[in-house]
């Protein structure tokens, strides 16, 4: 077998059956006619073509929120939908010098720099926690808003994690004594209808995305959630980290999100240690061999 086409075939069976993939979702329940079918097997209303809806309420982002047009538009395997890693001029992303250094440390399993598996060194695929900003830019599918007095929750399909959004008036902390895989956030409504939200303090071990854009200690991020109508959402992602970035950098803007029915149930999506090692058993042990037997 030639290294092209092994390569991609190493890349087509990651995509198709690695452990984030089998323990995330249900391949019979998602192909077939292409019907979307919820955690109990109901089938989801499909987005009308025009999306027209009534007025959104005043200060309320609650409900379950899912990609729209289609329920995968945010699967995002090859990066996020503004700047994808696919050579292209304008998605190139201003790397200072550590940023570039660092990016090319990291072995993805997607984009222009990806790697065979054998190869690979991405951290969610050995099952630690994805991270934030990441859970929003690699499988963003449904998620589930809460509001209190206090706060903002949303709970995400992708990993099955919550994160707390703050709105009670404290500041970002100005010291951060422990990273946090998610970080720590707070939000303010800009208007009856915009929600903002900052974070900071975040691991340095997760990478931005799932071609292994990186980011340092002084990342923060901010989230733009806008209410266009009862239906619609728009959310917009801003990227700042001087160590790794000269500029700013939108992965996401006003990315679509569509309310669900209430009886909508989310899907699991969990990984599974056990099956990645099951994983690396059957496919990536014997990828490493193909590799080798070829070079022979």
């Amino acid at each position: 077998m030639s290294n092209r086409f092994m390569a991609a075939a190493i890349l087509f069976t990651l995509l198709a059956f690695s452990p984030l993939t089998r323990a995330q979702t249900t391949e019979r329940r998602e192909s077939g006619k292409n019907i979307h079918r919820d955690g109990w097997d109901r089938i989801v209303p499909t987005a009308p073509k025009d999306q027209k809806s009534d007025p959104a309420p005043v200060r309320d982002l609650t409900g379950i929120w899912e990609p729209t047009p289609g329920y995968r538009d945010g699967v995002f395997a090859t990066g996020p939908k503004e700047y994808p890693s696919d050579s292209k001029p304008e998605h190139e992303l201003p790397f200072t010098p550590l940023g570039l250094k660092t990016w090319k440390e990291h072995k993805p399993g997607f984009g222009t720099t990806a790697v065979p598996i054998a190869e690979n060194n991405d951290p969610f695929d050995i099952c630690d926690p994805i991270g934030f900003p990441r859970l929003e830019l690699f499988n963003l599918r449904a998620i589930q808003i809460f509001q209190t007095k206090g706060q903002v929750a949303i709970i995400y399909q992708n990993d099955q994690v919550w994160r707390n959004i703050w709105m009670d008036g404290r500041e970002l902390p100005k010291e951060i004594l422990e990273p946090r895989w998610y970080g720590y956030s707070v939000g303010k409504w800009t208007d009856d209808y915009t929600f903002a939200a900052e974070t900071v303090g975040l691991d340095e071990r997760t990478w931005i995305d799932n071609v292994g854009r990186p980011h340092s200690d002084e990342l923060k991020v901010t989230e733009t959630w806008h209410r266009v109508n009862h239906d619609i959402m728009e959310f917009t992602m801003t990227i700042d980290d001087p160590k790794m970035y000269t500029k700013p950098w939108n992965p996401l803007n006003k990315f679509r999100m569509r309310l669900q029915p209430e009886w909508f149930d989310i899907r699991e999506m969990i990984c599974s240690a056990s099956e990645a090692q099951e994983y690396n058993k059957t496919v990536a042990e014997q990828a490493v061999a193909d590799k080798k037997a070829n070079k022979k």
